[in-house]
Formats: structure tokens, C-alpha cells, sequence
């Protein structure tokens, strides 16, 4: 009887706090046994993720046997444990829920931002033929040849039969109409046609 009641003594938490303020490993490792289920199962309900749940659980042990020089302050190791696991819990789903939040503001300024640019491009594309049909015949082909096919001013002369001055004169005009017309869009002017 008295073997069973020392055996009993040997397991009390207090008698555990003492051997781990000594450095003792087994009764970490006693501790870590006899409690790790159920703290797991207990970060669980709060993160709902039975993996990031035990490395939660795992970093309260860490914590501990960091802390195992004021063992003995402890005056209940499974609501000091169960306290422990709570409130690491808890600062794990806060963060999880600001990065995500962080995550979702950035994913939607960068769709709308995407969205402008996709608007803007089609809007400016409409205004730009529109601009276009104003120019007069010859000053619309040299600026078509120009920016669209890519053709130098020695290329497009050939092609419409003037020379290189008639060409710079006909992009001078078209260009000139166009800033006008264009104004309000003159960045992406700058982007898309290099005006």
C-alpha cells in the first residue's frame, strides 16, 4: 500500500514541477506525455487545424522548458498548460485573421487597380480612332504607318510617294491634332503610342 501511495507522490504535478526546475528531462517528458493529447485537441478548437495546432502546442512545451527555472511558481500545471495553449491559440488565429485581411485589401486594389488600366486602355482605344477619323486623309496614314506598322520616315515617303520633310510634316500635324483631342489621356498616350 504504501509503494502504491509513493508511486502516486512520485507522479504529482508538484513533485513534476520540482525534477523539471532541476532540468530533470524525464519529467518533461512525463509532462509532455501526459498532456500533449489533450492540449492539441484543445488548440484545435481554435484553430481547426489539428498540424498548426501541435506545432502550437509543441512551441508551449519549448516555452516551458525555457522557463523551467520558475517551475515551482506554477500552482496548477494542467490550468497553467491549458492557459498557455489558449492564449498562444488565440495570437495565432489574430494574426492569421489581419494577414489574411492585409491579404484580401491588397488582392482587391491590385483588381482594381487592373480593372482601371483594362477601362482606361479600352476607353482611351475608342477616343483614339475616334481623334484618328479626325485627322485629315494623309495625316492619319503617315501616323497609321508610322505607329501601327512601324515604318521609318524614309519608308513611309516611299510608300506614299513624298518626301522625308512631307512625311515629318504630316507627323508633325497628326501629332499636334492628337495631343489636343487626346489630352485628358496623355500618360497612357505616352504608354501606348509614344506621342
Amino acid at each position: 500500500m504504501s509503494a502504491i501511495m509513493n508511486e502516486a507522490t512520485l507522479h504529482t504535478d508538484q513533485f513534476l514541477l520540482n525534477a523539471l526546475q532541476e532540468g530533470e528531462e524525464k519529467a518533461f517528458d512525463f509532462i509532455f506525455r501526459k498532456y500533449y493529447k489533450a492540449l492539441c485537441a484543445q488548440a484545435n478548437l481554435y484553430v481547426h487545424d489539428l498540424d498548426q495546432a501541435q506545432n502550437l502546442v509543441q512551441e508551449c512545451f519549448i516555452k516551458m522548458w525555457e522557463g523551467r527555472r520558475n517551475a515551482c511558481e506554477i500552482k496548477s500545471l494542467s490550468a497553467y498548460l491549458s492557459f498557455m495553449v489558449r492564449n498562444r491559440s488565440i495570437d495565432h488565429v489574430r494574426k492569421y485573421k489581419k494577414e489574411t485581411i492585409i491579404e484580401q485589401v491588397r488582392d482587391d486594389a491590385a483588381l482594381t487597380e487592373s480593372s482601371d488600366e483594362i477601362f482606361l486602355s479600352f476607353e482611351f482605344e475608342e477616343k483614339l480612332v475616334e481623334a484618328l477619323s479626325m485627322l485629315p486623309e494623309r495625316c492619319r496614314l503617315a501616323f497609321e504607318y508610322s505607329r501601327f506598322e512601324g515604318l521609318t520616315y524614309a519608308e513611309i515617303a516611299k510608300k506614299m510617294d513624298i518626301s522625308v520633310k512631307g512625311v515629318e510634316a504630316l507627323m508633325s500635324r497628326s501629332l499636334k491634332t492628337l495631343r489636343v483631342e487626346l489630352k485628358e489621356y496623355l500618360p497612357v498616350i505616352l504608354m501606348f503610342i509614344k506621342l
